[in-house]
Protein backbone atom coordinates (compact mmCIF):
# COMPACT_ATOMS: atom_id res chain seq x y z
CA UNK A 1 0.00 0.00 0.00
CA UNK A 2 1.22 3.27 -0.71
CA UNK A 3 2.09 5.91 2.24
CA UNK A 4 1.98 8.73 -0.19
CA UNK A 5 -1.02 11.23 1.08
CA UNK A 6 -1.37 12.61 -2.15
CA UNK A 7 -2.86 9.44 -3.66
CA UNK A 8 -0.91 6.14 -6.00
CA UNK A 9 -0.19 8.95 -8.86
CA UNK A 10 1.64 10.71 -6.24
CA UNK A 11 1.53 14.16 -7.29
CA UNK A 12 1.17 16.56 -4.94
CA UNK A 13 -1.47 19.42 -5.97
CA UNK A 14 -0.16 22.26 -3.52
CA UNK A 15 3.19 21.67 -4.93
CA UNK A 16 2.32 21.74 -8.81
CA UNK A 17 0.32 24.56 -7.63
CA UNK A 18 3.37 26.64 -6.01
CA UNK A 19 5.69 25.50 -8.91
CA UNK A 20 3.16 27.02 -11.52
CA UNK A 21 2.44 30.13 -9.30
CA UNK A 22 6.52 30.99 -9.27
CA UNK A 23 6.72 30.59 -12.96
CA UNK A 24 6.32 34.09 -14.50
CA UNK A 25 3.90 35.06 -11.59
CA UNK A 26 1.48 32.79 -13.05
CA UNK A 27 0.71 34.49 -15.96
CA UNK A 28 1.36 31.11 -17.88
CA UNK A 29 -1.02 29.50 -15.67
CA UNK A 30 -4.47 27.67 -17.22
CA UNK A 31 -7.19 25.56 -16.32
CA UNK A 32 -5.62 22.73 -18.23
CA UNK A 33 -2.87 23.05 -15.83
CA UNK A 34 -4.73 22.62 -13.45
CA UNK A 35 -6.68 19.83 -14.72
CA UNK A 36 -3.62 17.80 -15.39
CA UNK A 37 -2.87 17.96 -11.57
CA UNK A 38 -5.87 16.57 -11.04
CA UNK A 39 -7.73 19.69 -9.75
CA UNK A 40 -11.05 20.98 -11.91
CA UNK A 41 -11.52 24.35 -12.13
CA UNK A 42 -13.89 26.15 -14.05
CA UNK A 43 -11.71 28.31 -16.72
CA UNK A 44 -13.83 31.41 -15.75
CA UNK A 45 -12.40 31.25 -11.94
CA UNK A 46 -8.65 31.82 -12.86
CA UNK A 47 -8.13 35.33 -13.59
CA UNK A 48 -9.68 35.89 -10.15
CA UNK A 49 -7.99 33.16 -8.66
CA UNK A 50 -4.91 34.69 -9.09
CA UNK A 51 -6.06 38.34 -8.25
CA UNK A 52 -6.97 37.49 -5.03
CA UNK A 53 -3.72 35.41 -4.13
CA UNK A 54 -1.65 38.10 -5.32
CA UNK A 55 -3.73 41.10 -3.16
CA UNK A 56 -3.33 38.84 -0.65
CA UNK A 57 0.66 38.43 -1.28
CA UNK A 58 1.34 41.78 -1.95
CA UNK A 59 -0.59 42.29 1.86
CA UNK A 60 2.43 40.89 3.74
CA UNK A 61 4.83 43.29 4.60
CA UNK A 62 8.48 43.41 4.15
CA UNK A 63 11.00 40.62 4.71
CA UNK A 64 7.64 38.26 5.11
CA UNK A 65 6.59 40.45 8.62
CA UNK A 66 3.16 40.85 9.17
CA UNK A 67 1.15 43.80 7.62
CA UNK A 68 -0.65 44.90 10.54
CA UNK A 69 -2.59 47.65 8.45
CA UNK A 70 -3.88 45.08 6.21
CA UNK A 71 -5.12 43.67 9.44
CA UNK A 72 -6.34 46.26 11.01
CA UNK A 73 -8.15 47.06 7.96
CA UNK A 74 -9.46 43.70 7.75
CA UNK A 75 -11.01 44.11 11.37
CA UNK A 76 -12.58 47.36 10.57
CA UNK A 77 -14.18 46.00 7.77
CA UNK A 78 -15.10 43.05 9.53
CA UNK A 79 -17.18 45.09 12.73
CA UNK A 80 -18.83 47.97 10.33
CA UNK A 81 -20.32 44.69 7.91
CA UNK A 82 -22.01 43.96 10.80
CA UNK A 83 -23.86 47.21 11.84
CA UNK A 84 -21.74 49.13 13.77
CA UNK A 85 -24.11 52.42 14.37
CA UNK A 86 -22.43 55.70 15.56
CA UNK A 87 -22.76 56.77 19.51
CA UNK A 88 -25.56 58.90 19.80
CA UNK A 89 -26.01 62.26 22.20
CA UNK A 90 -27.76 60.17 24.55
CA UNK A 91 -25.19 57.65 25.13
CA UNK A 92 -22.99 60.03 25.87
CA UNK A 93 -24.52 61.44 28.41
CA UNK A 94 -25.43 58.09 29.66
CA UNK A 95 -21.91 57.38 30.17
CA UNK A 96 -21.09 60.57 31.22
CA UNK A 97 -23.04 60.57 34.35
CA UNK A 98 -22.54 56.75 35.00
CA UNK A 99 -18.83 57.16 35.17
CA UNK A 100 -18.80 60.23 37.35
CA UNK A 101 -21.15 58.38 40.01
CA UNK A 102 -18.80 55.31 39.56
CA UNK A 103 -15.83 57.68 41.00
CA UNK A 104 -18.00 58.52 43.84
CA UNK A 105 -19.01 54.76 44.89
CA UNK A 106 -15.72 54.20 44.31
CA UNK A 107 -13.48 56.29 46.19
CA UNK A 108 -14.20 55.26 49.71
CA UNK A 109 -13.53 51.58 48.66
CA UNK A 110 -10.27 51.50 46.74
CA UNK A 111 -7.12 52.98 47.85
CA UNK A 112 -6.36 53.90 44.10
CA UNK A 113 -6.72 57.65 42.84
CA UNK A 114 -8.83 58.95 40.51
CA UNK A 115 -7.13 59.09 36.81
CA UNK A 116 -6.79 62.77 35.19
CA UNK A 117 -8.90 61.70 31.93
CA UNK A 118 -12.51 61.02 31.63
CA UNK A 119 -14.75 57.93 30.39
CA UNK A 120 -15.45 58.03 26.67
CA UNK A 121 -17.90 56.62 24.34
CA UNK A 122 -16.89 54.36 21.69
CA UNK A 123 -18.30 52.41 18.66
CA UNK A 124 -16.72 49.56 17.96
CA UNK A 125 -15.05 50.56 15.08
CA UNK A 126 -13.57 53.56 16.82
CA UNK A 127 -12.73 50.72 19.27
CA UNK A 128 -10.56 48.51 17.18
CA UNK A 129 -9.31 51.60 15.71
CA UNK A 130 -7.79 52.93 18.84
CA UNK A 131 -6.67 49.67 20.20
CA UNK A 132 -5.14 47.51 17.77
CA UNK A 133 -1.53 49.01 18.80
CA UNK A 134 -1.73 47.28 21.72
CA UNK A 135 -3.18 43.69 19.91
CA UNK A 136 0.31 44.73 17.54
CA UNK A 137 2.23 45.08 20.53
CA UNK A 138 0.78 41.76 21.76
CA UNK A 139 0.76 39.65 18.50
CA UNK A 140 3.97 40.78 17.33
CA UNK A 141 6.56 38.89 19.39
CA UNK A 142 4.28 35.45 18.38
CA UNK A 143 4.07 36.34 14.81
CA UNK A 144 7.64 36.95 14.97
CA UNK A 145 8.82 33.60 16.49
CA UNK A 146 6.24 31.90 14.28
CA UNK A 147 7.46 33.14 11.11
CA UNK A 148 11.03 32.37 11.65
CA UNK A 149 10.33 29.03 13.48
CA UNK A 150 8.39 28.03 9.67
CA UNK A 151 10.87 29.47 7.82
CA UNK A 152 13.37 27.73 9.42
CA UNK A 153 11.39 24.44 9.25
CA UNK A 154 10.85 24.72 5.63
CA UNK A 155 14.62 25.54 5.05
CA UNK A 156 15.34 22.39 7.02
CA UNK A 157 12.98 19.93 5.73
CA UNK A 158 12.10 20.70 1.77
CA UNK A 159 14.17 18.99 -0.76
CA UNK A 160 16.66 21.21 -2.39
CA UNK A 161 14.84 20.92 -5.84
CA UNK A 162 11.68 22.48 -4.01
CA UNK A 163 13.65 25.28 -2.33
CA UNK A 164 13.83 27.28 -6.04
CA UNK A 165 9.95 26.95 -7.08
CA UNK A 166 9.25 27.98 -3.41
CA UNK A 167 11.67 30.91 -3.37
CA UNK A 168 13.69 29.44 -0.98
CA UNK A 169 10.76 29.40 1.77
CA UNK A 170 10.06 32.37 1.53
CA UNK A 171 6.61 32.03 -0.44
CA UNK A 172 5.31 29.95 2.27
CA UNK A 173 6.60 32.00 5.06
CA UNK A 174 4.59 34.84 3.52
CA UNK A 175 1.50 32.95 3.68
CA UNK A 176 2.84 32.56 7.60
CA UNK A 177 2.89 36.11 7.88
CA UNK A 178 -0.25 36.90 6.05
CA UNK A 179 -2.52 34.08 7.70
CA UNK A 180 -1.51 35.07 11.03
CA UNK A 181 -2.10 38.52 10.48
CA UNK A 182 -5.71 37.60 9.04
CA UNK A 183 -6.50 35.75 12.36
CA UNK A 184 -5.54 38.69 14.86
CA UNK A 185 -7.69 41.36 12.93
CA UNK A 186 -10.21 38.27 12.66
CA UNK A 187 -9.77 37.79 16.32
CA UNK A 188 -10.27 41.90 16.99
CA UNK A 189 -13.00 42.06 15.29
CA UNK A 190 -14.74 39.34 17.05
CA UNK A 191 -14.10 40.80 20.38
CA UNK A 192 -15.25 44.15 19.07
CA UNK A 193 -18.41 41.65 19.34
CA UNK A 194 -18.00 41.13 23.26
CA UNK A 195 -16.28 43.64 24.83
CA UNK A 196 -18.35 46.18 26.73
CA UNK A 197 -15.25 48.38 27.85
CA UNK A 198 -11.70 49.70 27.24
CA UNK A 199 -10.44 47.10 30.21
CA UNK A 200 -12.73 44.52 29.41
CA UNK A 201 -10.03 41.87 28.66
CA UNK A 202 -8.11 42.52 32.40
CA UNK A 203 -5.46 44.94 30.71
CA UNK A 204 -5.53 48.26 29.13
CA UNK A 205 -5.69 48.60 25.65
CA UNK A 206 -5.07 52.39 25.01
CA UNK A 207 -2.78 54.44 27.41
CA UNK A 208 -3.97 57.00 29.14
CA UNK A 209 -7.31 56.72 27.68
CA UNK A 210 -10.61 54.70 29.01
CA UNK A 211 -14.01 53.97 27.45
CA UNK A 212 -16.92 52.40 27.45
CA UNK A 213 -19.21 51.09 24.30
CA UNK A 214 -22.99 51.45 24.43
CA UNK A 215 -24.40 49.90 21.58
CA UNK A 216 -22.35 46.77 23.06
CA UNK A 217 -23.59 47.61 26.16
CA UNK A 218 -27.26 47.73 24.96
CA UNK A 219 -26.75 43.91 23.39
CA UNK A 220 -25.55 42.78 26.55
CA UNK A 221 -28.40 44.08 28.45
CA UNK A 222 -31.10 42.75 26.34
CA UNK A 223 -30.50 39.09 27.52
CA UNK A 224 -30.80 40.28 31.16
CA UNK A 225 -33.79 40.96 32.96
CA UNK A 226 -32.27 44.49 34.25
CA UNK A 227 -32.59 47.99 34.09
CA UNK A 228 -30.26 49.39 31.39
CA UNK A 229 -29.04 52.19 33.33
CA UNK A 230 -28.62 49.86 36.39
CA UNK A 231 -26.24 47.68 34.09
CA UNK A 232 -24.06 50.84 32.69
CA UNK A 233 -23.35 52.01 35.76
CA UNK A 234 -22.17 48.92 37.54
CA UNK A 235 -19.84 48.24 34.25
CA UNK A 236 -18.76 51.99 34.50
CA UNK A 237 -18.11 51.00 38.39
CA UNK A 238 -15.77 47.96 37.17
CA UNK A 239 -13.99 49.64 33.84
CA UNK A 240 -12.90 52.84 36.75
CA UNK A 241 -11.83 50.26 39.40
CA UNK A 242 -9.79 48.41 36.31
CA UNK A 243 -8.26 51.82 35.60
CA UNK A 244 -7.47 52.71 38.98
CA UNK A 245 -5.59 49.59 39.28
CA UNK A 246 -3.48 49.96 36.12
CA UNK A 247 -2.89 53.34 36.14
CA UNK A 248 -1.20 52.80 39.98
CA UNK A 249 0.43 49.68 39.26
CA UNK A 250 1.82 49.96 35.97
CA UNK A 251 4.07 47.00 36.34
CA UNK A 252 1.09 44.70 35.90
CA UNK A 253 0.80 45.57 32.21
CA UNK A 254 4.69 45.41 31.45
CA UNK A 255 4.64 42.01 33.48
CA UNK A 256 2.00 40.59 31.09
CA UNK A 257 3.57 41.98 27.78
CA UNK A 258 6.98 40.39 29.15
CA UNK A 259 5.42 36.78 29.93
CA UNK A 260 3.97 36.71 26.30
CA UNK A 261 7.69 37.50 24.71
CA UNK A 262 8.89 34.66 26.45
CA UNK A 263 6.29 32.05 25.55
CA UNK A 264 6.82 33.48 22.05
CA UNK A 265 10.21 33.01 22.27
CA UNK A 266 9.53 28.76 22.66
CA UNK A 267 7.36 28.60 19.45
CA UNK A 268 8.12 25.44 17.44
CA UNK A 269 6.51 25.04 14.19
CA UNK A 270 5.64 21.46 12.72
CA UNK A 271 6.03 21.78 9.02
CA UNK A 272 4.54 18.48 8.60
CA UNK A 273 1.55 19.11 9.88
CA UNK A 274 1.12 22.26 7.50
CA UNK A 275 1.76 20.25 4.29
CA UNK A 276 -0.78 17.90 5.60
CA UNK A 277 -3.46 20.45 5.55
CA UNK A 278 -2.35 21.50 2.05
CA UNK A 279 -4.50 18.74 0.45
CA UNK A 280 -7.91 20.34 1.63
CA UNK A 281 -7.02 23.72 -0.54
CA UNK A 282 -9.98 24.20 -2.80
CA UNK A 283 -8.55 26.47 -5.45
CA UNK A 284 -12.50 27.48 -6.33
CA UNK A 285 -12.58 29.79 -3.24
CA UNK A 286 -9.47 30.84 -2.32
CA UNK A 287 -8.90 33.41 -0.35
CA UNK A 288 -7.79 34.81 3.09
CA UNK A 289 -10.72 33.34 5.46
CA UNK A 290 -10.04 29.71 3.57
CA UNK A 291 -6.83 29.63 3.98
CA UNK A 292 -7.37 30.44 7.80
CA UNK A 293 -9.69 28.06 8.16
CA UNK A 294 -7.34 25.26 6.77
CA UNK A 295 -4.26 26.11 8.50
CA UNK A 296 -5.05 28.57 11.46
CA UNK A 297 -5.66 25.73 13.96
CA UNK A 298 -2.63 23.75 13.57
CA UNK A 299 -0.33 26.52 12.59
CA UNK A 300 -0.80 28.62 15.62
CA UNK A 301 -1.58 25.87 18.64
CA UNK A 302 2.11 24.10 18.91
CA UNK A 303 2.72 22.38 21.50
CA UNK A 304 3.92 24.02 25.06
CA UNK A 305 7.26 23.97 26.53
CA UNK A 306 8.18 24.14 29.80
CA UNK A 307 9.51 27.30 29.88
CA UNK A 308 6.15 28.01 28.05
CA UNK A 309 3.80 26.99 30.04
CA UNK A 310 5.25 28.64 33.09
CA UNK A 311 5.00 31.70 31.55
CA UNK A 312 1.01 30.67 30.80
CA UNK A 313 0.41 30.18 34.64
CA UNK A 314 2.03 33.56 35.37
CA UNK A 315 -0.56 35.01 33.05
CA UNK A 316 -3.39 32.56 33.58
CA UNK A 317 -2.68 33.72 37.82
CA UNK A 318 -2.27 37.44 36.99
CA UNK A 319 -5.62 38.01 34.60
CA UNK A 320 -7.49 35.31 37.35
CA UNK A 321 -6.11 37.97 39.77
CA UNK A 322 -7.16 41.17 38.23
CA UNK A 323 -10.65 40.22 37.73
CA UNK A 324 -10.88 38.71 40.89
CA UNK A 325 -10.16 42.29 42.51
CA UNK A 326 -12.25 43.99 40.08
CA UNK A 327 -15.03 41.67 40.72
CA UNK A 328 -14.66 42.36 44.75
CA UNK A 329 -14.42 46.31 44.68
CA UNK A 330 -17.03 46.69 42.25
CA UNK A 331 -19.56 44.51 44.51
CA UNK A 332 -18.44 46.64 47.44
CA UNK A 333 -18.98 49.84 45.70
CA UNK A 334 -22.38 48.94 44.40
CA UNK A 335 -23.87 47.96 47.36
CA UNK A 336 -26.90 50.59 47.09
CA UNK A 337 -27.21 49.19 43.95
CA UNK A 338 -31.04 46.92 43.41
CA UNK A 339 -29.00 44.63 40.91
CA UNK A 340 -25.65 44.47 42.11
CA UNK A 341 -25.75 41.09 43.02
CA UNK A 342 -27.39 39.74 39.81
CA UNK A 343 -24.70 41.73 37.91
CA UNK A 344 -22.31 40.16 39.47
CA UNK A 345 -23.86 36.76 38.95
CA UNK A 346 -24.55 38.00 35.15
CA UNK A 347 -21.28 38.52 34.82
CA UNK A 348 -19.90 35.53 36.18
CA UNK A 349 -22.00 33.43 33.64
CA UNK A 350 -20.14 35.89 31.06
CA UNK A 351 -16.78 34.68 32.22
CA UNK A 352 -17.70 30.88 32.23
CA UNK A 353 -19.29 30.31 28.63
CA UNK A 354 -16.09 32.04 27.73
CA UNK A 355 -15.78 35.93 27.90
CA UNK A 356 -13.39 37.66 25.57
CA UNK A 357 -10.29 37.52 28.35
CA UNK A 358 -10.58 33.70 27.42
CA UNK A 359 -10.69 34.50 23.61
CA UNK A 360 -8.10 36.45 23.45
CA UNK A 361 -5.51 34.48 24.92
CA UNK A 362 -6.78 31.20 23.97
CA UNK A 363 -7.08 32.63 20.42
CA UNK A 364 -3.11 33.99 20.52
CA UNK A 365 -1.31 31.83 23.07
CA UNK A 366 -3.56 28.82 23.57
CA UNK A 367 -4.08 29.52 26.93
CA UNK A 368 -7.53 29.00 28.52
CA UNK A 369 -8.22 30.56 31.40
CA UNK A 370 -10.34 28.35 33.64
CA UNK A 371 -13.59 29.94 35.52
CA UNK A 372 -12.11 28.33 38.77
CA UNK A 373 -8.93 29.86 38.30
CA UNK A 374 -11.56 33.63 38.80
CA UNK A 375 -13.42 32.06 41.51
CA UNK A 376 -10.87 31.14 43.47
CA UNK A 377 -8.92 34.89 42.79
CA UNK A 378 -12.23 36.19 43.77
CA UNK A 379 -12.59 33.91 46.73
CA UNK A 380 -8.73 35.01 48.17
CA UNK A 381 -9.77 38.99 47.91
CA UNK A 382 -12.89 38.40 49.85
CA UNK A 383 -11.14 36.61 52.59
CA UNK A 384 -7.54 38.46 52.63
CA UNK A 385 -9.88 41.65 52.72
CA UNK A 386 -11.78 40.70 55.67
CA UNK A 387 -8.92 39.87 57.57
CA UNK A 388 -6.35 42.22 56.68
CA UNK A 389 -8.06 45.29 55.49
CA UNK A 390 -8.78 47.63 52.44
CA UNK A 391 -5.51 49.22 52.82
CA UNK A 392 -3.48 45.81 52.79
CA UNK A 393 -5.50 44.34 49.93
CA UNK A 394 -4.44 47.01 47.53
CA UNK A 395 -1.11 47.55 49.13
CA UNK A 396 -0.53 43.63 47.74
CA UNK A 397 -0.03 45.50 43.98
CA UNK A 398 3.02 47.12 44.63
CA UNK A 399 5.32 44.54 43.43
CA UNK A 400 5.04 41.47 41.74
CA UNK A 401 6.23 39.05 44.73
CA UNK A 402 3.74 40.29 47.32
CA UNK A 403 0.51 38.70 45.66
CA UNK A 404 -0.13 34.96 45.80
CA UNK A 405 1.05 32.34 43.71
CA UNK A 406 -1.55 30.08 41.81
CA UNK A 407 -0.83 26.95 44.89
CA UNK A 408 -1.25 30.00 47.22
CA UNK A 409 -4.49 30.90 46.19
CA UNK A 410 -5.96 27.37 47.52
CA UNK A 411 -3.42 27.51 50.38
CA UNK A 412 -3.79 30.40 52.82
CA UNK A 413 -1.22 29.49 55.38
CA UNK A 414 1.59 29.09 52.68
CA UNK A 415 0.85 32.69 51.58
CA UNK A 416 0.77 34.15 55.02
CA UNK A 417 4.01 32.80 56.22
CA UNK A 418 5.63 33.46 52.70
CA UNK A 419 4.17 37.25 53.45
CA UNK A 420 4.98 37.57 56.50
CA UNK A 421 9.34 36.79 55.66
CA UNK A 422 8.80 39.24 52.80
CA UNK A 423 7.15 42.27 55.26
CA UNK A 424 9.97 41.56 57.68
CA UNK A 425 11.97 45.13 59.16
CA UNK A 426 15.03 44.74 58.62
CA UNK A 427 15.82 44.18 62.44
CA UNK A 428 13.75 41.64 62.46
CA UNK A 429 15.33 39.78 59.24
CA UNK A 430 18.72 40.21 60.68
CA UNK A 431 17.83 38.77 64.32
CA UNK A 432 16.38 36.19 62.60
CA UNK A 433 19.71 35.44 59.81
CA UNK A 434 21.79 35.76 63.10
CA UNK A 435 20.01 33.18 64.67
CA UNK A 436 20.15 30.54 61.57
CA UNK A 437 24.03 31.48 61.30
CA UNK A 438 24.22 30.38 64.97
CA UNK A 439 22.76 27.38 65.19
CA UNK A 440 19.93 28.64 67.35
CA UNK A 441 17.31 27.25 65.32
CA UNK A 442 18.71 23.90 65.86
CA UNK A 443 18.23 24.53 69.87
CA UNK A 444 15.34 23.18 71.63
CA UNK A 445 12.62 26.57 72.26
CA UNK A 446 12.80 27.52 75.91
CA UNK A 447 9.61 26.22 77.82
CA UNK A 448 8.98 23.31 75.56
CA UNK A 449 5.92 20.97 76.80
CA UNK A 450 6.77 17.57 78.31
CA UNK A 451 4.81 15.72 75.14
CA UNK A 452 8.11 17.51 73.41
CA UNK A 453 10.66 15.84 75.43
CA UNK A 454 9.37 12.71 75.35
CA UNK A 455 9.02 12.72 71.72
CA UNK A 456 12.59 13.71 71.77
CA UNK A 457 13.60 11.07 74.25
CA UNK A 458 11.80 8.55 72.37
CA UNK A 459 14.26 9.84 69.54
CA UNK A 460 11.87 11.61 67.09
CA UNK A 461 13.88 13.75 65.97
CA UNK A 462 11.29 14.80 62.88
CA UNK A 463 8.39 15.55 65.34
CA UNK A 464 11.55 17.82 67.36
CA UNK A 465 12.40 19.21 63.97
CA UNK A 466 8.66 20.44 63.08
CA UNK A 467 7.55 21.19 66.39
CA UNK A 468 10.82 23.97 66.92
CA UNK A 469 9.67 25.29 63.52
CA UNK A 470 6.61 25.45 64.59
CA UNK A 471 7.76 27.80 67.18
CA UNK A 472 9.43 30.17 64.98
Amino acid sequence: MSNNPFGENGQDPFEEFFKKLSQNGGANFNADDLRGMGIPLDPSMLQGIFSQFTNMMNGQGEDGSVNWDMARQHARQTVAAKNDPSVTANQKSAVRDASQLADLWLDPVVEFSRPDYATESWSRSEWVENSFDTWTEIASPVAEETTNAMNASIQQQIPEEMKGMLGGGNLLGGIGSMMFGMQVGSGVAQLAQEVLSTNDIGIPLISGRSALLPDAIKSFTDDLEIPAQEVMLYLAVREAALVRLHKANPWLREDIMSLIKRFARGIHVDIERIQSQAVEIDLDSLNPENLQEIFGAEMFEPQHTEDQQLALDRIENLLALIDGWATVVTEQATKNLPSSSRMSEAMARRRASGGPVQHVFQGLLGLKVQPRKFREATDFWRTYESEHGAVARDGLWEAPENLPTSEEMDNAQAFEERSEFLNASDDEFDAALEKLLAGGYDEPAEGSSDEKKTDEDSGDNGSDDDSSEGKQ
